[in-house]
């Protein structure tokens, strides 16, 4: 791709200065109609060292309101940060809808430079490129435009730079002992970038290659393609609206049962076996081996740094609070989060569904505990028309991928369904009811879900089947008898940390 490119493009000042006035003004246009369509925007400049990244970010910004948007400079991950998937610092810097987010370097560099130094590992790089087109196409299918620039020079212009660079010392820091090996070895740098933008060139997030060599032909073509790139979107959204609005998801009962494929209209859940039962003493004699055991696990996990994410979902009353009780209560409380998944803030709705999910993700040796999870999106939404058909359906994708991500960084991941039948519900519904100090847990939701339980069970069936993996399976509790449930989802627990560690 590289090859092709034509560097001896130049635009004279007075030509960009005349561009520039023009250009500036219907940036500006632009980025107020994308704040009032709620258009996330983000602009990825990757490229050579030395090819103008900084210079042209700042000539973007200029016309721009700095209260729009945000710019990311990227260099080697923190502490923090290398505890987490490489993916999580990306996540959470993903703008709400109508804000810009540009990246100065981006989630590019574990493919480039860290490839480049030998940070990633070869087994790293073979998850990479699917994870880095996989989150760039969840963004754009949620409506983010993004925008990819690669600044391309030669080396001798390479070399020229940063000479100049570092014959003035106020700026001879700009220059790392990276920067000069890289430079040294540019033709094996520049096959990994080549590779790279074959790798991760798409309809949704295409590369768009900037002839670097000269300033003002660059800053023209990056505030061109900006301005194009926006208009296409804003044109594509407004002559969508109506359309959208008509797609909205209807419930279950109208439409998704004739869709449905033979495969999930035999129910998984209607196989489950909810006579099996602990009696009380069982119970006690269990727990607490279990619990000792899972206290001395997690000091393991916290030691060798391995982390994990528990989800748990499950009919309303159905026994997620209590199995998560005894989890924590034996666990050390400065190693474990639970997060109580409720309906999305205005923040959160601001982003993809994922995000506030990717946020709360542990890092290495914790522990993070779902109470309702990132599936409420093919449930709930599905069930109450929060989103479109269009969007749940792809949720099944966006989900494995984001566990298998988790997996690859070398968490364990487990899934939780708490099974119950509809008559162990309403008994426990009613006893709630009836009981003063648990009357706070029983909502007028619960009931109307309740009348919705073939339709959720549907859905239950296919989320099952369609997001069961082996790095992220999932687990169904018989629930009917607490002191099972909760039993068997600590031996769960227990027996992954085991395998896992024996594996370490």
């Amino acid at each position: 791709m590289l090859e092709k490119i034509d560097l001896s493009k130049k635009m004279g000042k007075k030509e960009y200065s005349q561009q520039m006035d023009v250009l500036g003004i219907r940036l500006g246009e632009l980025q107020r109609e994308c704040r009032e369509l709620g258009i996330p925007v983000i602009i990825v400049f990757e490229g050579f060292g030395a090819a103008g990244k900084g210079t042209l970010i700042n000539r973007l910004i200029r016309p721009l309101d700095p209260r729009g948007f945000d710019v990311y400079a990227v260099n080697g991950e923190s502490e923090e940060e290398q505890m987490h998937p490489f993916l999580w610092r990306f996540w959470t810097k993903t703008p709400a809808k109508g804000r810009i987010a540009i990246f100065d370097r981006s989630w590019y560099r574990r493919v480039l430079i860290d490839r480049f130094d030998k940070i990633t590992s070869t087994k790293q790089l073979g998850y990479a490129y699917n994870e880095i087109v996989s989150f760039e196409q969840q963004l754009a299918d949620d409506g983010t435009v993004i925008i990819k620039f690669f600044l391309d020079i030669t080396k001798k212009e390479q070399t020229k730079r940063f000479k100049k660079l570092l014959d003035n010392k106020e700026t001879a820091w700009r220059v790392s002992k990276g920067d000069l090996k890289r430079n040294h070895q540019f033709e094996e740098y520049k096959v990994m970038n080549e590779e790279m933008l074959q790798q991760t060139d798409t309809d949704f997030a295409p590369w768009t290659i900037i002839e670097a060599m000269d300033r003002e032909y660059a800053t023209i073509k990056v505030v061109s393609t900006v301005i194009r790139r926006l208009e296409k979107q804003i044109n594509q959204v407004l002559e969508g609206k109506k359309k959208k609005e008509a797609a909205k998801a209807t419930p279950e009962k109208e439409s998704s049962a004739s869709e449905q494929n033979d495969i999930f209209r035999s129910s998984i859940l209607d196989s489950v076996d909810l006579s099996l039962s602990f009696t009380k003493e069982e119970y006690r004699e269990r727990l607490n081996v279990l619990q000792k055991r899972l206290s001395l696990l997690h000091s393991e996990l916290y030691r060798r740094r391995i982390p994990v994410v528990i989800g748990f979902e499950g009919w309303d009353a159905g026994g997620k609070g209590g199995a998560i009780k005894r989890l924590t209560e034996c666990m050390d409380p400065r190693g474990y989060e639970v997060h109580p998944t409720a309906s999305p803030n205005d923040i959160e709705s601001a982003h993809h569904y994922l995000w506030r999910f990717w946020q709360a993700m542990p890092k290495d040796g914790h522990v993070a505990i779902f109470d309702r999870t990132w599936y409420g999106r093919v449930m709930v939404e599905r069930i109450e028309g929060f989103c479109t058909t269009e969007e749940w359906k792809r949720a099944y994708k966006e989900i494995n991928d984001m566990e298998a991500q988790l997996a690859h960084s070398g968490a364990i991941v487990l899934k939780f369904w708490m099974q119950i039948d509809k008559e162990e519900q309403k008994r426990r519904f009613e006893e709630r009811m009836n009981i003063p100090e648990k009357r706070w847990k029983i909502t007028e939701e619960d009931w109307r879900n309740r009348a919705k339980w073939d339709l959720y069970e549907e859905a239950v069936d296919e989320m099952l089947i369609r997001t069961s993996t082996t790095y992220a399976p999932w687990i169904i509790v018989e629930g009917n008898c607490k002191y099972y449930a909760r039993i068997k989802v600590l031996e769960t627990v227990v027996n992954a940390i085991e395998k896992r560690l024996k594996e370490e």
